[in-house]
């Protein structure tokens, strides 16, 4: 099993969802997870990848060849990243011409892409290379009446061939590492729909819709929160009941929480380390379900 890895963290996670970093810091260093900086890293090239199918492949390749240098896998805790990065590395396999065009941009850093680093999201690596048992043997503090909406975002299980992430229809894996911290998580209509945040700054009224409704269907299941392990995710429905309070008079009791801040909670991780204080929703219950003082 592998326990060391570069860590990619995207461009969000460090200036807009700081917790998401520490969270995950401080949960995979409790589990045995050794984490790499990678300074020269870069964007992942996803806002290319609509525009300008060379650009965003070479951003990609040059995290992976940086990865290669070090004799790693990526660990990613975007899914952005992760899917971008996932997509890059298929099409550099499967197309020759392509590869040849890349590797010569590379070569005049001194990198190389072989394929050999694999780009691995936060949840593949708890899932199956840490494993649910050794998760549980770090639960001190379980959950006992706390029930969760996973969203498992679209990035992640999209197109299945090359995430090779879980079922894209049926997914189970956030579910069962859920369910390690002890919480219920539990089976909703709208479990996989979008969170509507790629839509934020073309159509801001569809965004927010997006995010109502689905808040609306966790809180309907019974859900106490919605737990992300996506930062745009995150960051829709962190900040979307606020918006729809102001904007529509809405009150959406459903907060979001990372699952990094969740297991971590459960690990007996103080709050401060995970920064649960930056979550701008209502985590006293979260916090309260296992006897954390708030």
């Amino acid at each position: 099993m592998k326990k060391r890895y570069a860590l990619f963290l995207g461009c969000s996670i460090p200036v807009r969802l700081p917790q998401y970093e520490r969270s995950a810091r401080a949960v995979l260093g409790r589990l045995g997870v050794q984490l790499v900086d990678i300074p020269e890293f870069n964007c992942c090239g996803y806002p290319l990848r609509n525009f300008d199918q060379k650009a965003f492949v070479l951003s990609s390749a040059r995290n992976i060849a940086l990865a290669e240098r070090e004799g790693l896998d990526l660990l990613a805790l975007c899914q952005c990243g992760f899917g971008t990065m996932r997509m890059a590395d298929f099409h550099l396999k499967e197309d020759d011409r392509l590869r040849t065009a890349i590797g010569k941009v590379l070569a005049k850093e001194g990198l190389r892409y072989t394929g050999n680093a694999q780009v691995k999201h936060l949840l593949s690596v708890l899932f199956h290379e840490v494993g649910l048992e050794t998760i549980k043997s770090h639960i001190s503090q379980p959950y006992d009446s706390l029930k969760v909406g996973t969203h498992y975002g679209c990035h992640a299980l999209r197109p299945s061939h090359i995430m090779k992430f879980d079922n894209p229809v049926a997914p189970t894996l956030f579910d069962r590492l859920v369910e390690t911290t002890g919480a219920e998580s539990l089976a909703w209509p709208m479990k996989l729909d979008c969170c509507g945040g790629p839509l934020k700054g073309t159509d801001d009224t569809l965004s927010l819709d997006f995010a109502e409704k689905k808040l609306e269907d966790a809180g309907r299941a019974g859900a106490h929160c919605i737990t992300t392990a996506c930062p745009y995710c995150q960051i829709q429905f962190d900040i979307a009941p606020k918006r729809m309070m102001f904007e529509r008079g809405g009150n959406h009791q459903v907060p979001a929480i990372l699952f990094t801040q969740l297991l971590g909670l459960a690990m007996g991780i103080d709050r401060q380390t995970l920064g649960v204080h930056l979550n701008k929703g209502d985590m006293a219950y979260i916090e309260s379900s296992h006897g954390v003082m708030v």
